[in-house]
């Protein structure tokens, strides 16, 4: 079985999961150690992206914890996952980004 298969989008497992704050799919998944934890979608979105995006807190602090996210990582269009945090009003996971200590906080996206 392979653990980073895709769909049409590039989307792997772990992306959908924490799109859809599957918590429960999303720890075994971290746990394999075996899934690219920063892989990009086709809009070049990371599972933490999708997280920070959707709001689900919980998942993004996994994301976070596990210290190899690349947690200013830019989509397509030049969004971060503190962006999509930020839009979105997550105001929990805005200050979990910020307290990662690793992000751009006036980063420009493709408009400015």
């Amino acid at each position: 079985m392979q653990i980073d298969s895709t769909d049409d989008h590039r989307r792997i497992p772990l992306s959908f999961a924490t799109a859809e704050g599957k918590e429960a799919i999303v720890k075994p998944l971290l746990g394999t150690e075996k899934v690219e934890v920063d892989s990009k979608d086709g809009y070049g979105r990371t599972p933490l992206s999708l997280a920070a995006e959707s709001g689900h807190g919980r998942i993004a602090k996994l994301l976070v914890e596990i210290g190899n996210v690349v947690v200013d990582s830019k989509d397509e269009n030049g969004w971060t996952p503190l962006s999509f945090a930020a839009a979105r009003g997550h105001e929990k996971i805005v200050k979990l980004l910020l307290e990662a200590g690793k992000v751009e906080v006036d980063s420009k996206d493709e408009e400015g």
